[in-house]
């Protein structure tokens, strides 16, 4: 089956029995009680399934993880110093996995119900199955620090897909965690999200706050977003086992040459249709237009340019709230302290949103 696996495009393959994370539950618990989850309530929903495979479907017997490499044949640090344009994460710059991996579990499950006369069900990071906890447990790499699954051979460039099945298969042996006194990755955050090794605070995540915030970003972490405007690879990218790691050749998960350093004056201009179009077929997609171009004003009130000004002046009256505030950041660190007073009294006599007046009257303290 591991053969098959590979000639599907999986470059990981492991066995786990549906009984291996016993300390799902209890940690699962403290992510939710301590309220790192931030605004993602879908992750207590169905709290019970997500605690233990079992609960989800009582007739499983066999988890198979997989995972398919992703690693960028460039430093995805590379374009954070390049402030005329947005940095975008990894994986968000290429086709949406979802599809890619979602297709390729099915192939393999086909196969199994055939051959074996098994039951099977297939995920891809949909449902609530928690997938780097069971890909450790089928010793596919292990937890780091970050909390993201690190590979010896792959580094922490894994998407990963899981078929349940009633079939009763050999497992595999868990991965020991090789992340010993190593720290990169919690010193590298630049929001300090790590509260400890293992723990991550999503409210204070950049990924977080650019992919699943609706409201307008926290005051404290504009400046620290820099030009990440879709998510951030910085803990991932500074890991040490990422030297092991071969560029991906996967050619259903090519990088879009587009989507590796655009120009934030091209993307802020987007309106839906267009957002629609320029991202068609990509994770970013999901997130809406006008997250995005939060996002983006964002990046643009941190470029320092001020040939920029003009765009985010002309978003001052953007249909969408969160769009005209953060516009209002960005001219507020662009413009001089005169024009952004003068813009601020024309502005404040017909905003009617309470929360884009509000960054009309922080910004006019600061």
């Amino acid at each position: 089956m591991e053969a098959r696996a590979r000639a599907e495009g999986f470059t990981a393959f492991g066995i786990a029995s549906p009984a291996s994370v016993p300390h799902l539950r209890a940690r699962l618990e403290e992510h939710l009680a301590k309220g790192h989850h931030g605004g993602m309530e879908w992750l207590a929903e169905k709290q019970e399934w997500r605690a233990d495979p079992r609960a989800l479907w009582p007739d499983v017997k066999s988890i198979i993880m997989l995972g398919t490499s992703y690693a960028p044949d460039r430093d995805p640090m590379a374009t954070l110093t390049m402030r005329d344009v947005g940095t975008i994460s990894v994986y968000a710059r290429m086709r949406d996995y979802h599809d890619v991996i979602k297709g390729r579990l099915k192939q393999i499950a086909g196969f199994l119900a055939k051959d074996a006369g098994a039951e099977v069900k297939v995920f891809v990071d949909t449902a609530p199955v928690m997938e780097k906890p069971l890909a450790a447990a089928a010793g596919l790499g292990w937890q780091g620090k970050h909390t993201v699954l690190v590979s010896r051979q792959h580094g922490s460039w894994l998407f990963l897909g899981a078929i349940f099945t009633t079939a009763e298969l050999p497992f595999d042996q868990a991965s020991p965690d090789h992340c010993g006194s190593c720290t990169r990755c919690l010193t590298a955050c630049p929001t300090d999200a790590f509260p400890t090794p293992y723990t991550l605070d999503s409210r204070r995540c950049i990924a977080y706050l650019t992919i699943e915030h609706h409201g307008p970003i926290p005051t404290e972490f504009r400046v620290p977003m820099g030009n990440r405007i879709f998510g951030c690879d910085d803990c991932l990218a500074v890991c040490p086992w990422n030297r092991f790691a071969s560029a991906a050749r996967d050619a259903k998960l090519a990088m879009r040459p587009e989507l590796v350093a655009p120009k934030l004056a091209d993307l802020v201009q987007l309106d839906d249709a267009a957002f629609r179009q320029f991202f068609a077929a990509t994770p970013v997609k999901r997130t809406g237009r006008d997250r995005f171009v939060r996002n983006v004003l964002i990046a643009i009130g941190n470029s320092g340019d001020v040939t920029l000004a003009d765009h985010a002046r002309a978003r001052l009256d953007d249909p969408a709230p969160i769009v005209r505030g953060a516009a209002v950041w960005a001219l507020s660190r662009l413009l001089p302290r005169s024009d952004f007073e003068n813009l601020r009294s024309s502005q404040l006599t017909h905003e009617a949103d309470a929360s884009v007046r509000a960054e009309w009257q922080l910004e006019s303290l600061t």
